[in-house]
């Protein structure tokens, strides 16, 4: 009955998502593209059995390269098929697999919708990346015998208090999974106590993911041309974000020092460039080539070129941390060797950030005045910047190894005997 009243909710608010969808396409067209996929209607076949990756968007895609590399290694004679919800998370999925995965949106949850994936691609197990729960979905792949599995999955404490109010519903989709690889011990205990099963511990993946050599390469050539001028990044900065990281800029009173400001959604790139017109900061954009000497602040308006920045940047400070959205990805910051400076909202990746902070390779920062404090602490160089950048290397390297506990995991949970839930 609790699916039953879920599902009928779900046709109840379609206006309001197809009004989402359109709102979504005034900034990116994208969004009005392959609307058949998102309700279970394909073109694109991905091969006898394939293995099935879901990642909903640009990090989660990211996240998963190490894990769908050690997939194509266990299993080579089977293709990936990739599915996630948003445009940008497809064209991240091109840049880093190429023509090596099928690409395709998992459709909304009504049961007919992904009756149709299922039946059109009939994959030999799905693999869902962080939390993706999704109750029909898991029902139909239950009653195919399609092993579902949930890898790199975290829960706060929040979400795990949102689940629990709509146990009726959420506890049958989380005992639906065949196996659970969480990222830390916490994760998998609140999993467990909605009602998951052979949980366990692997660590996170995006301390698996390498960063590009290429990228790690431009970063560096950037910095041989700009020569000695302290850099500093903000990286994947949020809606409300840009206007507090210049006033950072105006109290660090570095005339030398430059800014890059990377916008974490490609849709706001026009917004923050007006943004830094009206508060009369001289810039240059990515996509026009490297600033000049008169330039304040370089606008990253390019996509999938993180990497790049870091290797570029002498410190970085990691948006979504400022206001109360739940902070970004640090990792990949590390593993570029970059030391980092964090807001002090950073839910989203609690456990990472803490470590980081342990570790000595990220600070924490109030708000835009320490900000700005700790960045001309940090850009006077000498033996505290390097000191954070070596911890920064030594995080990330310390941490690696999720992606072959996950296919451990993962590998079990289809040995194991399974019993046949046909007409569930």
């Amino acid at each position: 009955m609790a699916r039953f009243a879920y599902s009928l909710l779900l046709w109840l608010v379609a206006p309001l998502i197809w009004l989402r969808l359109l709102w979504r396409a005034r900034r990116q067209p994208e969004y009005l593209r392959n609307l058949g996929e998102r309700y279970g209607f394909f073109r694109q076949s991905a091969g006898s059995s394939p293995i099935w990756v879901h990642a909903v968007s640009v990090g989660e895609t990211r996240a998963a390269q190490p894990l769908i590399e050690a997939l194509q290694r266990r299993w080579p004679d089977r293709r990936i098929l990739l599915t996630g919800m948003t445009p940008t998370g497809r064209e991240a999925g091109r840049q880093v697999y190429g023509e090596r995965v099928t690409q395709a949106y998992l459709p909304y949850d009504y049961p007919g919708a992904v009756d149709r994936f299922l039946r059109h691609f009939s994959p030999a197990f799905g693999v869902l990346m962080e939390t993706e729960i999704w109750p029909n979905l898991l029902a139909a792949a239950q009653r195919r015998n399609v092993p579902v599995l949930l890898a790199n999955a975290r829960l706060s404490a929040r979400s795990a208090r949102g689940y629990g109010r709509v146990g009726a519903l959420a506890r049958p989709a989380f005992a639906a999974l065949g196996a659970v690889a969480a990222q830390t011990a916490e994760d998998a205990e609140r999993l467990r106590e909605l009602g998951a099963t052979n949980v366990t511990a692997c660590g996170n993946l995006k301390f698996d993911v390498t960063p590009p050599a290429r990228q790690v390469d431009q970063g560096n050539a950037w910095r041989r041309e700009l020569g000695a001028r302290p850099v500093w990044l903000a990286a994947s900065t949020r809606d409300g974000e840009d206007a507090l990281v210049v006033a950072a800029w105006r109290r660090l009173a570095r005339p030398d020092a430059l800014l890059v400001l990377v916008p974490r959604h490609p849709q706001r790139f026009a917004e923050v460039a007006e943004l830094l017109q009206r508060e009369g900061v001289t810039f240059a954009r990515r996509s026009a080539g490297l600033p000049g000497a008169a330039d304040q602040v370089w606008l990253g308006d390019s996509m999938g070129e993180m990497a790049a920045w870091y290797a570029f940047a002498d410190v970085a400070f990691i948006g979504g941390s400022l206001l109360p959205l739940g902070g970004q990805n640090l990792i990949e910051a590390a593993a570029c060797g970059c030391p980092v400076l964090i807001g002090p909202h950073t839910f989203n990746f609690r456990q990472a950030t803490d470590d980081a902070i342990a570790a000595g390779a990220a600070r924490r920062v109030a708000d835009a005045d320490q900000l700005a404090d700790e960045l001309a602490r940090l850009l006077r160089g000498g033996d505290e910047l390097a000191g954070m950048r070596a911890a920064a290397a030594c995080f990330a390297a310390s941490h690696r190894g999720a992606a072959a506990r996950t296919l451990a995991a993962i590998d079990a949970a289809l040995t194991a005997p399974r019993p046949d839930r046909a007409g569930c």
